[in-house]
């Protein structure tokens, strides 16, 4: 029985493998992602002042069905309503107080409807933020205010819109 030693004088050297993977590496950037369209709430209510609708409807989407619970979703659309349903009651009244005065003070009346529009809209930024940062960024879902244009016309209309945020593929090497 003969064993073969190998030759001891190559036995230090280190041989560089070349690799043909390392030319065809493509980063995470360039790989395309798979998120479904977003989910558009429009506006379901009978009021609406510069777009924004007086209430959003609050039926559970059958597309959010294993991403969110129904009764996580209508306490958030509740909590839109409820926002809602506090601050434009106001924003109606100064607008026909604006309308009113409007010819007499070269349109300048309709500034704090638009004023009260504004700080009603970040309001509502504001408790989607809140909704986002306490469940739905787990979930995997960004809600957010955002403006449309309207599919029977064209004036613009705020939606909320549901975005599903990527998966990241978390157990793939660096």
């Amino acid at each position: 029985m003969s064993v073969s030693l190998p030759n001891m004088a190559d036995f230090d050297t280190i041989y560089e493998l070349e690799d043909e993977e390392d030319e065809h590496v493509v980063s995470d950037e360039h790989l395309p992602r798979y998120c479904p369209e977003p989910v558009v709430m429009r506006g379901a209510g009978h009021i609406t002042v510069f777009g924004l609708s007086n209430r959003f409807d609050t039926e559970f989407p059958s597309v959010l069905t294993g991403k969110v619970a129904p009764e996580e979703f209508k306490t958030s659309i509740s909590r839109v309503n409820a926002c809602l349903k506090k601050n434009l009651p106001v924003n109606v009244k100064w607008l026909l107080c604006g309308c009113l005065c409007c010819c007499c003070t070269v349109g300048c009346s309709l500034w704090p409807v638009i004023c009260l529009n504004k700080r009603t809209r970040r309001s509502i930024h504001k408790l989607l933020e809140w909704e986002n940062n306490r469940l739905y960024h787990k979930l995997g879902l960004h809600w957010k205010l955002s403006k449309r244009k309207c599919e029977s016309s064209n004036m613009m209309e705020y939606v909320i819109l549901i975005e599903f945020l990527p998966k990241y593929p978390i157990f793939r090497p660096d």
